[in-house]
């Protein structure tokens, strides 16, 4: 064999011994994994999207989903679009950091997109005002309400009837104290667990033009917030021993394990309330803040929505799974878990438990968080907690106005 033969066959069993590598990589490539973060902010919904990504990742194997949840999570999100590394899909409430997403265009406009029929369209609506732009930057899910929940067994004993107005509550309150009972669990570690009574007392009491008046500078916190401070610090009489000291996971279970007649807190409390005790005899009601019931509103707005960061490559898998949550099952699913309302058309809310607000639905007797209309950059529930900690109405309510007037300025 000549040398130029050896040569000629040497360098075809390279070729062929590299054809197989050549073929794992096309085959690597086309099994690729993409990975996708859902950053959302409910610590009690954990475990039902665990469930909801298990589903979809068994019907589309190709996609991960990894779900991000942390403390301070509007914080950390502001923080995270700073450095311009937004999550691929973000779960949150209408609020107004969500509203400065999309305001900054950061977010991915749904406008043109089906899945956008799935959904009641009176809640973009909502979303709409809130950022006051024309495009669609969320898509809602779950609807939530700011409620009384209350301990039934509890309410037989001491012979307390559902209060329908401000003095009947406060005289449910003064009852149960009496009775040696706790009222009211409070769970103020945590600042933002203030803000479910403070949105039930300034949704009733402000007016429905103080957002609108309070931007044009025609009104005042000082001026308008005075009865809502006030019925907040005569909350806090009735609270336990270590108001400040406990926060919402432990006061879920101790008004779940009877410790107070009443938690005022959010339906979405109630799932984790049922898991600790499936026994306790669970009801709800709207928080009567005024001695007018047929005046008296229940807060309710957007508690879940989902929006995309605009610069994600991956648009086209998180609209997939986003379409995948919206599936009347797994919608259902969700809100069944959550004890929520859906945003979803056809998706409803079955449970006993919520009989006691279904009728301010059906009614009408709703309105919006005001909360969610505050400029960003507040820190609102800091202010709140801090001033349930000196019970000074007078400077909380101008580090209210100061706080407003500051970031107002610097828009």
């Amino acid at each position: 064999m000549t040398k130029r033969m050896i040569c000629t066959i040497c360098a075809l069993l390279l070729v062929f011994a590299a054809l197989p590598l050549f073929g794992a990589g096309k085959q690597e490539a086309k099994n690729e994994i993409v990975k996708l973060e859902l950053f959302q902010n409910k610590e009690e919904a954990v475990g039902t999207f665990d469930e909801l990504i298990a589903r979809f990742e068994e019907k589309y194997p190709d996609i991960d989903i990894e779900q991000n949840n942390v403390p301070e999570f509007e914080t950390v999100l502001m923080t995270r679009m700073a450095k311009d590394d937004l999550p691929a899909i973000i779960a949150m409430g209408g609020t107004a950091d969500w509203g400065e997403l999309a305001k900054a265009g950061y977010l991915y406009d749904f406008s043109n997109d089906s899945l956008v029929d799935l959904v009641h369209k009176g809640y973009f609506a909502q979303l709409k005002k809130r950022t006051g732009l024309e495009g669609l930057y969320g898509i809602p899910y779950a609807v939530n309400a700011n409620t009384v929940l209350y301990n039934k067994a509890k309410f037989r004993e001491l012979g307390l009837s559902v209060p329908k107005t401000w003095d009947e509550f406060i005289a449910a309150a003064e009852t149960s104290k009496a009775a040696g009972e706790t009222p009211f669990y409070l769970t103020l570690k945590d600042a933002w667990t203030a803000m479910v009574s403070f949105n039930a007392l300034a949704a009733n009491l402000q007016g429905d033009d103080f957002i609108e008046k309070r931007r044009t500078g025609d009104t005042s916190f000082q001026e308008r917030y005075v009865e809502v401070a006030e019925k907040m610090l005569t909350i806090l009489k009735y609270g336990h021993k270590d108001n400040f000291g406990v926060g919402y996971s432990d006061g879920n279970m101790a008004f779940a394990n009877g410790e107070s007649v009443m938690y005022i807190q959010g339906v979405w409390a109630i799932g984790s309330i049922l898991k600790a005790n499936p026994d306790i005899e669970l009801g709800v009601f709207a928080m009567p803040v005024l001695n007018d019931p047929d005046k008296n509103r229940l807060v309710s707005g957007v508690d879940t929505l989902f929006a995309i960061s605009k610069d994600t490559e991956y648009i086209k898998e998180a609209l997939l799974f986003i379409n995948f949550l919206l599936e009347p099952e797994n919608a259902q699913y969700y809100i069944d878990q959550e004890k929520q309302f859906s945003a979803v058309k056809g998706v409803f809310q079955k449970d006993p438990v919520m009989e006691g607000i279904k009728v301010n639905f059906e009614t009408g007797r709703v309105t919006g968080f005001p909360d969610h209309f505050y400029l960003p950059g507040m820190q609102v529930p800091n202010l709140v907690q801090e001033f349930l900690i000196n019970g000074d109405v007078d400077a909380f309510l101008k580090i209210m106005d100061d706080e407003w007037d500051k970031v107002q300025q610097r828009q």
